[in-house]
């Protein structure tokens, strides 16, 4: 009998024991490197092993670590809101900081349920998302997303929220997939789903600008989320952007509704806000929410034990310095189109490989059975991981996708490396990749 252990997330029996990283390397207490191409889970946006991070993070630790949100402000918070709101696609921005991105997607739908009864709308309680999303792990998130193979185990707890099409080309109209490519046919398929559900009854629309983690950085037609916005407006429901990936440099530019020209009522941010140094996110209200919703004459129920966090707040703005000060989110699109580019060489010759797409330091890419079907490999095959075994063992880190063809099977990978890698590095994903998916795909498959 044991005293006590990891419950771990890994389905490894003994995973590496990470210790040091630095720039684009993680270290393990082996002395082996590992070169993070998937910056954790989309995470490390300005590179591991920034001490100016470190030292902001124990200077305002030593002065201020904790106060209760509801109790006080703090100097740090008050800072990095003024300072962030500028680059957020959204109008008047107040935001609401939480500890991640499920706690924000949670936060946005109860903003979005508390504005609407603030201007009297109590029947607006339909909430809108798309299949092939992802949006979080807690209940509510989870239930709003529509990854299905995240889903199942918890169906039994789920169906408050609906969905619609993906904006998938590549599998349009593919049987299971619950995709389609075509905008007009995209926006009208909402249009009918909110006038189904009856007039002065949908509250919001969720969606992720360019899918991440379930479709491995599909990008949709580029006339689609102007239409989208459209919709929302002309039907009276929020537009809620999930820009917990994407956000903050990741797809080359700030956010990525900034490729488009769009703004959001409600957007939600993590990961990249503090580049994985400290749990910390936010949902950006817009000013006609966060007026509306403060002067309900009621309170917004609700509220975390580490939200508005002194610390979080002061590590998040180092992080925007930083991003900032190096040109970062430039850099994400120059090296971005640098890396899709290698990695669309490297990979040419190899009929696993269906498409290569993204933006940015957001590049995916998606295995198939067979290139002129589209066919996927069966989800029994365990491509996906084989091929993760096979990068890791060469020393390569990578972040990785099921499901995404029918709910079942579909492979994808996704690389996101942090915004410092060097060019050195750039051309050593790449060419490990090719050979990673070479043996895993080949190992897979014996």
């Amino acid at each position: 009998m044991t005293t006590g252990r990891v419950f771990r997330r890994s389905a490894a029996a003994e995973p590496p024991t990470a210790v040091e990283a630095d720039g684009s390397t993680i270290r393990d207490s082996e002395g082996r490197g590992y070169l993070d191409a998937a910056g954790g889970a989309i995470v490390v946006n300005v590179g591991h092993g920034r001490r100016s991070i470190a030292d902001v993070m124990a200077d305002q630790a030593g002065r201020l670590a904790y106060a209760h949100g509801s109790a006080f402000t703090s100097e740090p918070l008050e800072a990095y809101a003024r300072e962030v709101g500028p680059y957020l696609p959204v109008v008047g921005p107040a935001i609401y900081p939480v500890s991640g991105g499920s706690e924000a997607i949670e936060t946005a739908l109860k903003l979005t349920r508390a504005y609407h009864l603030a201007r009297g709308d109590a029947d607006r309680q339909i909430v809108f998302a798309r299949w092939g999303s992802y949006h979080g792990n807690t209940l509510g998130a989870l239930d709003l997303s529509g990854r299905k193979s995240l889903r199942r185990p918890y169906e039994g707890w789920l169906g408050r929220f609906r969905h619609v099409s993906a904006a998938y080309p590549y599998r349009a109209d593919d049987p299971g997939a619950n995709a389609m490519g075509d905008t007009d046919a995209l926006v009208a398929e909402l249009d009918r789903a909110f006038i189904a559900a009856g007039p002065r009854t949908v509250a919001a629309f969720v969606a992720e600008p360019i899918v991440g983690a379930a479709l491995a950085a599909a990008v949709p037609p580029d006339d689609y989320w102007p239409a989208i916005a459209e919709v929302c407006r002309r039907h009276g429901a929020l537009f809620i952007a999930d820009e917990v990936m994407t956000g903050f440099g990741r797809t080359g530019r700030w956010f990525a509704l900034d490729h488009w020209g769009v703004k959001a009522d409600l957007l939600v941010a993590a990961k990249g806000a503090s580049s994985g140094y400290w749990p910390f996110g936010f949902v950006a209200a817009s000013d006609e929410i966060h007026e509306t919703v403060t002067r309900g004459g009621a309170p917004f129920i609700h509220g975390f034990t580490y939200s508005h966090s002194p610390v979080g707040a002061a590590v998040a703005r180092e992080v925007l310095r930083i991003l900032k000060a190096e040109s970062l989110v430039e850099a994400s699109a120059t090296k971005g189109d640098r890396l899709k580019g290698l990695v669309t060489t490297a990979l040419a010759d190899d009929p696993a490989v269906g498409e290569i797409r993204g933006r940015g330091l957001l590049v995916g890419i998606e295995l198939v059975a067979d290139r002129e079907t589209r066919a996927p490999f069966p989800r029994t095959a365990r491509v996906t991981e084989a091929v993760v075994r096979s990068a890791c063992e060469r020393g390569l880190l990578v972040y990785s996708g099921t499901g995404n063809a029918n709910g079942v099977d579909g492979d994808t990978i996704l690389l996101g490396p942090p915004f410092v890698v060097t060019d050195v590095e750039l051309d050593q994903i790449a060419a490990t990749l090719a050979e990673s998916i070479g043996a895993g795909t080949a190992a897979a498959m014996t």
